[in-house]
């Protein structure tokens, strides 16, 4: 029978973030493989792992924004975690009152967790990000204060690769214009500048999970690709990369973007590039919004340059749903809206059922396991760093989470406070300036949980210490 859960917990030890909680094993853990020689002939017996929660579960406070998936509440209200699920994003004022008391914070692309933010979130240890990417966190500052953060960066490849092979077939046959004029009243039967895709290349722009996944699409459907990366990837298919941006831009019919925001892709898609594209051709974006200048692109599309384009991001997009879509936003969006053969999207190339579900059900399953165990496997600003859980047979075991600067000498004091207890694993790891401790000790009751946490917040390496136990 499992263990029930013990609420050792000093109120006075939450008072921020970089303070002790104190929590149990988790209840999905990670396990180290069996011999293959099988447990049995070891003459071992195999244990279950702990069945139990953090701490007090109900004093586990979770803040959802964006109208997370409802397989992620599910898996994070089935903790018995304190869930608060809203369906937009908040305006910063906003955000920081309701960051203040929350452990954990989900969000999307629109949130903005800024240095500022997070410095008043006294006691978050951890964000989840419910999409593939990172930018819209302070990834630096967050591991300085010891806050772990969580993408799935591939949940949604499959479905922003199909919404661009639709985009590519919608703007070869003028598809748009045609349903646009007839929805107003408009017959026009027209074949002249409508092309079928096969035999026509696709230059692909950042071969990562989704181009190289899009490649694949592509080809089956008869394209020639080409693709572009700084990163040197093996080929899928018969598609092959290509040394330039210019001489990608240069060979294809149609180009698609599937690159990071960062310093190095802002603008990298600007008058200069669309000269080297192909007259007639097509540009879509479903990265980034500030990776195309799109006053730009509006030039190229009235000069005839390009035949058409798909915009799926935005430099600035709304914070939720409604008719926000004007140049208060973005001074360029009456002109942009006024183009002929566009396709504009808000932002949904990975919003299908599969890929929400799929996301909800990585991102909740990376922070029940962190919050249960302290596991950082596939977090994108901590080393990645796990223990197997403890089990039933381990009933007076702790872990000790202590999270510092990576100076030397550290683990010295860290084993010295622990030297009264058997270590039984241990197990460190660092990234740039920040590094990350995981130890499992024996024979340690709840009454001295409290003495060995003083005595590791006093040390001048530490960032944050938590305990499971």
């Amino acid at each position: 029978m499992a263990t029930q859960a013990r609420d050792i917990a000093n109120r006075s030890l939450m008072t921020n973030s970089n303070v002790l909680s104190v929590s149990t094993s988790p209840t999905a853990a990670f396990h180290s493989p069996l011999s293959s020689l099988g447990a049995s002939q070891l003459g071992r017996v195999v244990t279950q792992p702990k069945q139990l929660k953090p701490f007090d579960t109900q004093d586990i406070k979770i803040l959802l924004l964006e109208n997370v998936n409802q397989s992620g509440k599910d898996i994070l209200k089935g903790q018995g975690y304190q869930v608060e699920a809203l369906k937009s994003s908040l305006p910063e004022d906003e955000l920081i009152e309701k960051i203040r008391d929350v452990h954990v914070i989900g969000i999307r692309s629109k949130t903005r967790l800024t240095e500022r933010v997070l410095r008043e979130a006294k006691h978050l240890i951890v964000v989840g990000c419910f999409c593939i990417g990172t930018n819209q966190v302070d990834l630096e500052y967050a591991a300085k204060e010891g806050i772990a953060v969580f993408n799935s960066p591939f949940a949604n490849s499959r479905s922003v690769a199909e919404l661009v092979i639709g985009e590519i077939i919608v703007l070869a046959r003028q598809l748009g214009d045609r349903s646009n004029e007839l929805h107003s009243g408009t017959w026009n039967k027209v074949s002249a500048k409508c092309w079928e895709i096969r035999g026509k290349t696709l230059g692909i722009i950042g071969y990562g999970h989704i181009g190289s996944q899009l490649s694949v699409l592509a080809e089956a459907m008869g394209m020639t690709v080409i693709y572009y990366d700084v990163v040197n990837h093996m080929a899928l298919g018969s598609a092959k990369q290509v040394p330039t941006l210019e001489a990608l831009l240069n060979g294809s019919d149609f180009v698609t973007l599937h690159v990071p925001e960062l310093p190095e892709t802002k603008n990298m898609i600007g008058a200069p590039q669309f000269e080297q594209m192909k007259t007639g051709s097509y540009l879509i974006n479903a990265s980034r919004g500030t990776v195309v200048d799109i006053p730009a692109l509006i030039n190229a599309s009235r000069n005839g340059k390009i035949a058409g384009a798909a915009l799926d991001v935005y430099p600035n997009e709304p914070g939720g749903n409604g008719d926000y879509f004007t140049s208060n936003l973005n001074a360029w969006a009456e002109d942009l809206r006024s183009l002929k053969n566009i396709i504009l999207s808000p932002h949904i190339g990975g919003s299908t059922e599969e890929a929400q579900r799929s996301i909800g059900v990585e991102v909740g399953n990376a922070l029940v396991r962190y919050v249960n165990s302290g596991v950082t496997l596939g977090a994108v600003n901590l080393p990645e760093v796990s223990l197997r859980s403890l089990t039933l047979d381990e009933p007076n075991h702790a872990r000790v989470i202590y999270i510092h600067h990576n100076v030397p000498g550290v683990l010295k004091q860290v084993n010295k406070v622990l030297s009264d207890h058997n270590v039984d694993k241990q197990t460190t790891d660092s990234k740039g300036d920040v590094a990350y401790l995981m130890a499992d000790i024996s024979d340690v009751q709840p009454g001295e949980i409290k003495d060995i946490a003083d005595r590791l917040e006093v040390l001048p390496s530490r960032i944050l210490t938590r305990f499971l136990y």
